[in-house]
């Protein structure tokens, strides 16, 4: 299933917030115009500066978690576009977007000198949260992948409410496989999908999918 992209203007909600990503479904497409923009916006997370800056924190975790570094790089190009001061509405925190809550859960604790949401912007604290996370989830859906991006999104609690599927909400089943794909991108060698076929027959009316690619210089979920 291909996707369909548009490439926006920079858009900031607030101060602090930045878009990187919002739609509520994926439109198939084979169109010239739409496999074009797809291929520009894959083409600019995998050289997005940010990612080979970030590639020591990427490698750590993914080592310490037994966490494939193709999915840590996929789901925060997804989260935050790899801006380690995203913050989103809900406010999740940083690279791979945690919610506060969910790293005091893990044992992050705020001290004298800085707030856990402080301590949430900085990359290294933040993948390793985000890596912990996952590997949670996968102990939790082992080779479930789509369950693993669901609960990722949505919450753990939500994938088990409907019976350990995907939750019927757009919103995350475009995740699951917005992630999916740039995981599939940022693999060494093409990767076979992973996503259930439930995932692609949701009853869901598509929508365009909108992306919005940050302007140069500006700066834009949850972890044992």
């Amino acid at each position: 299933m291909s996707m369909a992209w548009r490439i926006l203007p920079p858009k900031k909600i607030d101060a602090r917030y930045k878009l990187f990503a919002r739609g509520d479904a994926l439109q198939s497409s084979s169109s010239p115009v739409m496999d074009a923009e797809r291929r520009a916006l894959l083409r600019y997370l995998s050289r997005h500066p940010n990612l080979k800056k970030f590639e020591p924190f990427l490698k750590a975790a993914s080592k310490e978690f037994a966490v494939d570094t193709a999915l840590l790089k996929a789901v925060m190009a997804a989260e935050s576009g790899f801006d380690p001061a995203a913050i989103s509405p809900k406010g999740a925190i940083g690279l791979m977007q945690i919610m506060p809550a969910t790293a005091e859960r893990y044992g992050l604790r705020a001290d004298q000198q800085k707030t856990i949401a402080e301590k949430l912007t900085d990359p290294g604290t933040n993948i390793r949260l985000g890596a912990r996370y996952l590997r949670d989830l996968q102990r939790m859906f082992p080779d479930q992948q789509d369950l693993v991006l669901a609960s990722y999104n949505a919450g753990e609690g939500a994938v088990q409410q409907y019976k350990n599927t995907i939750p019927p909400y757009p919103e995350t089943r475009n995740y699951v496989q917005l992630v999916t794909q740039i995981y599939q991108w940022y693999q060494p060698t093409p990767a076979t999908p992973r996503l259930k076929a439930s995932v692609f027959s949701t009853g869901v009316k598509s929508k365009r999918l909108s992306m919005t690619i940050p302007a140069k210089g500006a700066k834009e979920n949850k972890v044992d």
